[in-house]
């Protein structure tokens, strides 16, 4: 049936005759423009669940009412109906569906066999059967620093065929020691096989079994004194040494690729990091523009089916690790060993060396975000957004929040965040310590943090904030205001509550006065900012508070650590050189101290690392 574009959507003839099978459902507006496209075990719950009223985000309810008509096709089964959705949002990109931007082959690196000195060279597109291919890379950064890094240590040729037939005399790579100049006939044919082999040795992660090789090598050379191939051993066992340091784990075996989403007022990250032999051979951060699913298990679940279905990776290992559990990851595994031909695992609860590999992409995925939102043309957004919001004549410049930590009144810190128009400016950042007022009074805390603060810049002549933002409600408000009061500026305040569920989007705002509530929807942008500065300030106080505490409590860092007597203490600090660095190593680099197990070093890290 045809309506007309004035005619309203009738979701209940339509829901009334449409079936429970699995299938696809498409969304269009007046205009027969795709809005979205879903996938459903059974059409008609799903198709329900939009029309119900109750607990439906902002986006969605925006959707609804943009709807004209819906189309539906019925599959075979829950698994058909993911592939076939994939499909669809790849080839007409939805508005209101996650899409992924990105529609790059992976690169790898080139082994050209086919050549008398084989080359080694970054490849992407069609992989033929005559050379040999190491990766995928999940992105040109990653390949590039392999290539550059077998570069140094075995000196494979890069140059094309054409300018290695034409050479007379060896290019610069072979001068900055890149490169032996077969072209020119400096190294024989045996010891550059030899330095072929180890070339796939590394790139097959074999890493610890080449430098078992190197060593004994480096020892034959150095016992019938030919100590320049010994130099040159020795080289590449430091290059190799130096990659083994900065890979998260070595000697492990395993393909395995991990995803973390983090997501955060205004913006989402997925952070992938890309595992082969046990090696993280690079990463890569995506940002998804989330459509009508706003919780973080559907936004990586229409993620990760669009960027195994929809774009077609071959690449896909046995194993998936995400930092969120997936609702549908059941239907998504079947798809992919339908597409792939064979099992794909996608874990969440995982322990060992694949949790710390989820917890280093989810740091990734923060950090990644953080400076996504900071960048300067958004925090100008942001600014002019909440200008209009508290009617502000001018745009603000220069925005200041504190905020207060401490352990039941112990070691009580103020924090002061600056946000300018380029977005956090960390070098104006302050810490106040707190002292002389009665132990958990948040508000004596906060007068006499901006009181300083403010008696400084006045004493200073330097120019005040444009925006005073205080984390707290109507008391720590009233508090700041009559500080300011005191001593005779005027500076507009913001005060921030938190609402009861303390979750993100539930604050109350009070602008000026406790009177004067300012509302604003979750979606909007001056919103996401005052959350910025806000968990900002939070941040700053408790690596503060922390600190102060620390430092308080412990005369040595090492000092008090159960089953760590003078013995252990004394083989710690021989083998790092300073308590500080003992607090700064991984609990892998603990357990290799002398008399120190892996328990005990776990021990250790979680106490020098404790809250």
């Amino acid at each position: 049936m045809t309506e007309s574009k004035d005619e309203p959507f009738d979701h209940k003839a339509f829901l009334r005759n449409l079936t429970s099978r699995p299938g696809v459902y498409r969304m269009y507006d007046a205009d027969d423009t795709l809005l979205y496209v879903g996938k459903a075990k059974n059409l008609k719950n799903r198709v329900a669940s939009y029309f119900r009223g109750r607990g439906l985000t902002n986006k969605t309810v925006a959707l609804v009412q943009r709807i004209h008509h819906i189309e539906t096709t019925i599959t075979h089964s829950e698994t058909e109906a993911l592939l076939l959705e994939q499909t669809l949002i790849n080839r007409h990109k939805p508005p209101y569906n996650i899409l992924l931007v990105d529609d790059k082959s992976y690169p790898y690196l080139k082994l050209s066999r086919s050549h008398t000195w084989p080359g080694l060279f970054v490849h992407r597109g069609k992989r033929n059967s005559k050379d040999e291919f190491f990766g995928p890379f999940p992105s040109a950064h990653a390949v590039r620093e392999s290539l550059v890094l077998l570069q140094k240590a075995f000196r494979i040729r890069q140059c094309e065929d054409s300018v290695f037939e034409n050479r007379k005399k060896p290019c610069l790579q072979y001068q900055i020691k890149r490169c032996k100049a077969p072209c020119v006939g400096y190294v024989d044919p045996e010891e550059y096989e030899q330095d072929l082999d180890k070339t796939r040795a590394f790139l097959n992660g074999k890493s610890q079994q080449l430098i078992d090789t190197i060593e004994i090598e480096m020892d034959k050379a150095a016992e019938v004194y030919d100590y320049e191939q010994a130099a040159e051993y020795r080289d590449q066992l430091l290059f190799l040494r130096k990659v083994q340091e900065q890979q998260y784990v070595s000697g492990s075996k395993g393909n395995v690729d991990v995803f973390a989403v983090v997501q955060q007022p205004g913006g989402v990250c997925i952070h992938f990091l890309m595992v082969r032999d046990g090696r993280m051979i690079g990463s890569r951060s995506f940002f998804p523009k989330p459509g009508i699913e706003d919780d973080a298990r559907l936004i990586m679940t229409g993620f990760l089916a669009q960027y195994y279905l929809a774009r077609h990776q071959g690449d896909c290992p046995g194993s998936v690790l995400t930092n969120v559990p997936l609702p549908d990851a059941g239907s998504l595994e079947a798809a992919l060993k339908e597409q792939m031909g064979r099992t794909v695992q996608i874990q969440h609860s995982v322990r060992s060396q694949n949790a710390k590999w989820l917890q280093l992409a989810e740091t990734n995925a923060a950090e990644q975000l953080q400076m996504r939102l900071s960048h300067g043309l958004q925090v100008t957004q942001r600014l002019e957004a909440l200008r209009e919001a508290l009617e502000l004549e001018q745009l603000p410049q220069r925005l200041e929040c504190f905020d207060i930590s401490h352990s039941s009144g112990e070691a009580t810190v103020a924090s002061c965040v600056v946000f300018d128009q380029e977005g956090p400016n960390k070098s104006m950042y302050r810490k106040f310590n707190i002292e002389g007022i009665t132990e958990g009074d948040d508000y004596a805390a906060m007068t006499q943090a901006i009181s300083r603060r403010y008696s400084r810049l006045q004493k200073e002549e330097q120019a005040m904030p444009d925006l005073l933002i205080v984390d707290g409600g109507k008391g720590q408000m009233s508090m700041a205001r009559e500080v300011m009061n005191e001593l005779g500026i005027a500076i507009p305040l913001l005060g921030v509550a938190k609402g009861e569920t303390r979750k993100p989007g539930m604050e109350t705002l009070f602008f000026e006065t406790p009177d004067q509530v300012i509302l604003l929807p979750n979606h909007s942008p001056a919103l996401h900012l005052i959350q910025h500065i806000r968990d900002e300030a939070h941040r700053f106080a408790i690596t503060g508070h922390r600190a102060r505490r620390g430092k308080a409590r412990v005369g040595s860092l090492l000092d008090d650590i159960p089953q760590v007597g003078p013995g252990r203490r004394r083989a710690l600090i021989r083998h790092f050189g300073s308590a500080q660095a003992v607090k700064s190593a991984s609990v892998d680099e603990i357990s290799k101290v002398s008399g120190i197990s892996k328990g005990l070093a776990r021990d250790i890290y979680d106490f020098l690392h404790s809250s």
